[in-house]
């Protein structure tokens, strides 16, 4: 589990130097370089025993809010989205309710139903998540977020989380 955990906190830690820090901008008596080091540590932290079905419960009340605005940042200032992208690729997987193993996946999420609907096109119709205009507007339209996305819900897909994830990990933060 730490190996796993060191890998979520470099993610975490290449995400935030390449799209959150610029977000934050400045704060009077925040050093943001030791809070991204406090972040990260607490990330690692073995005692959290946060799980993923947590973190991915109700992701259309989080993601849309959330994420979509900072995507949309993004790509008016030519950032980076791959992770970003990923991170919506990964809900997307997530709401075809089966794990790597053909294990089922207990969905909780208010909108269950239409997600889990759309996200059964996944392999036929790889947009239709993303074409969902209530939550994620007209992000479908944009292509350089649909490349991005295509490329990380094709490694989900193809190699899996943990091999998208260290591939989002790399200094490239690419899959």
């Amino acid at each position: 589990m730490k190996c796993a955990r060191i890998r979520c906190s470099s993610i975490f830690a290449g995400l935030y130097a390449r799209r959150g820090h610029a977000h934050l901008g400045a704060s009077a008596g925040v050093d943001l370089e030791v809070y991204r080091l406090t972040l990260i540590e607490r990330f690692a932290n073995p005692q959290i025993k946060d799980t993923l079905a947590r973190l991915c419960a109700e992701s259309s009340d989080r993601i849309p809010k959330w994420l979509v605005p900072v995507i949309r940042q993004q790509l008016a200032h030519g950032g980076e989205i791959e992770r970003s992208a990923a991170v919506v690729a990964s809900w997307a997987r997530y709401a075809e309710g089966v794990d790597e193993q053909g294990e089922p996946i207990e969905i909780v999420d208010r909108l269950k139903a239409p997600l889990m609907a759309i996200a059964a096109e996944n392999r036929q119709r790889p947009t239709a998540f993303i074409e969902n205009r209530e939550l994620f507007g007209d992000l479908a339209d944009n292509t350089r977020f649909v490349e991005a996305y295509l490329s990380a819900l094709n490694s989900l897909h193809e190699r899996g989380a943990r091999a998208t994830l260290e591939g989002l990990a790399s200094s490239k933060g690419t899959v």
